[in-house]
């Protein structure tokens, strides 16, 4: 008899020696059947086939489901590579996995050059191989049987993988004549994938390593109906004209230069303004909430990442000293910030009358990322982090999480983002070794914050291996204009760090009590968060945190000393930025551009409005607000420009 628990807390028997995900969900209702991909079995993804010999907790799985989507392209990238092996015969493969939105393969196609003039036909192919129906079979085999078939073969990467391969782990996936080195798990046959489209085509190296060999990594997506993908190119098109980099680029906000440095962004004066816009908001909001602004160096000696336990963690190769004069004094660029904070901490005595004590910095931090992992504002080697270190007693660790928690909400939605995930991040229990600390320093930092959550009810998912390494996590996620989903904020709970910096409070016992620290992040990386804030809004900002939020369009030269008068009241009444074209350019041409531009307030001042000591208003995206009187302009202004923070307290 095998129990199956599911997801709402049912238990179905069976009376047999095993049963698989597909006879499950046959027992439930025949329509699930036939939509279920692949199954959760005790936090495994497995194939629906799959036989389950023991009592498990199970989910089905589901295209509607993350891992039922991961499944579903993981079988389209071996689709790929068997129409990639019937037309190019010689052909050798790397790895194929399943990425968020899609699939790769990585091949090495040997002296012929694959470029996006070959995508008709790999994807015609793919379509005629998907409607001959293979069946996906599952085989576990020996190693020695393994490295036979592929010096058969003749394919040097799949022998390198078997390599790191323990015997009575290995399993092969055949489909039709196609056979790969493969752990799963994969939909049943190819009939489901319907629609098939390659995406790009770009180098990688073998395993990540700049040494190796360049192999062609081909980018796809598949959907098992044509509408899916054809909605998908839709959105793909709109992301495109969202990009990040090329609307940096159009607004003026930031650029790139191989000369200062790849992943190392220029700000522009209105990139530099959209910035401190941000900061001062969260500034603004962080006093508010009880949190005291802090300023540490671009620089710490080796010694605080070692006492940290980052260097250990990271080792030699992620950051690369900075050696002085002084024998054997060795320095590196900041890769965080929170070890600096823990020494402000450490200058002087703590009452438990003064916890929580709560630091904050807008501190740019240095990260080595390879040249190929390099994306624009998402992923760069240096950035600036809205870090903050609260130190607290235990008991009010939740308090104080359940703070921050409504913080991130605040702030989210302040900057429109109301729809976003939110991930409990926790240690590997297969693998402790990879995790500084007690196992009773992490179970309670683990049920912190899963009892907070359940608190706020938030929805979650929880996810066992993506942790700190130095405690568990909430990580908050958004997904841009093309459905990828990007982590931005994290609040994370750490016992380890004050023991490792030796921090103290005196309780109100009058002994010496050790803090509890939560490290946490609202905007994660600013570069990041504005890389998503500028493609979430297309970069039509509110007028708050605009760049350039008001612009005077003079009508023509003999008009720009009242477009100075205006400027001057409203700056002097406001204090806030106001812009003056002065170009000799047709007014038509001016307001075009701002519109381009996406200026929010564009001010055409001429003849009549001087006289009438007033000025012509529109606005980006609505159009003619039509002739008032100045004061009425800088009353719609001031609205604009005020952010209600009556909801936060510390």
């Amino acid at each position: 008899m095998i129990k199956i628990t599911l997801p709402d807390g049912s238990v179905r028997e069976f009376d047999c020696p095993f049963v698989s995900g597909l006879e499950i969900a046959q027992s439930i209702i025949e329509g699930l059947a036939r939509e279920v991909i692949a199954a959760d079995v005790n936090g495994e993804i497995w194939d629906r086939a799959r036989p389950i010999a023991h009592d498990s907790k199970v989910r089905l799985l589901t295209w509607k489901d993350d891992e039922g989507k991961a499944a579903f392209w993981h079988s389209s990238a071996h689709l790929l590579a068997y129409a990639l092996q019937e037309l190019y015969p010689e052909v050798k493969f790397g790895t194929g996995p399943a990425i968020e939105r899609g699939f790769y393969y990585d091949v090495d196609f040997g002296d012929y050059k694959f470029t996006e003039t070959d995508f008709a036909k790999v994807e015609a192919k793919m379509l005629e191989l998907a409607r001959q129906k293979h069946t996906n079979i599952r085989k576990e085999i020996a190693k020695n049987e393994a490295i036979d078939f592929f010096t058969i073969k003749n394919d040097p990467y799949k022998l390198e993988l078997l390599e790191g391969l323990s015997d009575g782990t290995i399993t092969f996936y055949e489909t039709g004549s196609y056979t790969d080195l493969c752990a799963g798990p994969h939909i049943p046959d190819t009939s489901p994938i319907k629609a098939v489209k390659l995406i790009s085509v770009a180098g990688a190296y073998w395993r990540a390593n700049e040494n190796n060999k360049m192999l062609t990594r081909v980018y796809g997506i598949s959907f098992p109906k044509k509408s899916e993908l054809d909605d998908y190119l839709l959105a793909l098109e709109e992301a495109k004209k969202r990009d990040h980099r090329k609307l940096g680029r159009e607004l003026d906000l930031f650029y790139f230069n191989e000369s200062v440095g790849m992943g190392l962004p220029l700000w522009a004066p209105k990139g530099a303004a959209l910035r401190e816009n941000l900061i001062q908001f969260l500034r603004r909001v962080q006093t508010r909430a009880g949190y005291q602004h802090v300023s540490t160096p671009h620089i710490g000696k080796k010694e605080l990442y070692i006492t940290s336990g980052h260097y250990a963690k990271y080792g030699k190769d992620s950051f690369q000293p900075i050696h002085t004069p002084e024998e054997n004094e060795e320095f590196f660029l900041k890769p965080m910030n929170c070890p600096h904070h823990c020494e402000i901490y450490n200058a002087k005595p703590h009452s438990y009358r003064e916890l929580p004590i709560k630091y904050a910095e807008f501190g740019t931090v240095y990260r080595y990322e390879q040249s190929g992992e390099l994306h624009g504002l998402t992923r760069v080697r240096g950035f600036t982090q809205d870090d903050a270190h609260i130190y607290c007693r235990p008991d009010q660790l939740k308090a104080e999480f359940l703070k921050v928690v409504d913080l991130v909400n605040f702030v989210y939605s302040k900057l429109g983002f109301s729809e976003f995930q939110t991930q409990i991040s926790l240690r590997d229990p297969a693998n402790k070794q990879k995790y500084l600390g007690t196992d009773e320093m992490w179970n309670m930092a683990e049920s912190a914050i899963v009892e907070a959550t359940q608190e706020r009810r938030m929805k979650t998912t929880t996810k066992e291996g993506e942790a700190a390494f130095y405690g568990p996590k909430l990580d908050f996620m958004v997904r841009d204009a093309i459905g990828r989903k990007w982590q931005i904020g994290t609040i994370q709970v750490d016992y380890m760090m004050p023991e490792n910096f030796d921090l103290k409070y005196t309780g109100n016992d009058n002994e010496t009590h050790r803090p509890v620290m939560i490290h946490r992040a609202l905007f994660g990386s600013m570069e990041r968060f504005i890389a998503l804030l500028i493609e979430s809004t297309g970069g039509n900002f509110p007028t708050w945190l605009a760049p350039e939020p008001v612009r005077i369009l003079p009508i023509s030269d003999k008009y720009n000393y009242y477009a100075y008068e205006v400027m001057r009241t409203i700056m002097e009444e406001t204090d806030l930025m106001v812009a003056i074209d002065e170009r000799e350019e047709k007014i038509s041409r001016k307001i075009r551009d701002a519109e381009v531009q996406k200026v929010p307030f564009m001010l055409i001042v001429g003849e009549q409005e001087m006289i009438k000591r007033s000025v012509s208003v529109r606005k980006h995206g609505a159009g003619d607000l039509g002739d008032m009187h100045l004061s009425d302009f800088i009353d719609i202004y001031r609205r604009e420009m005020k952010l209600d923070l009556s909801s936060i307290h510390a």
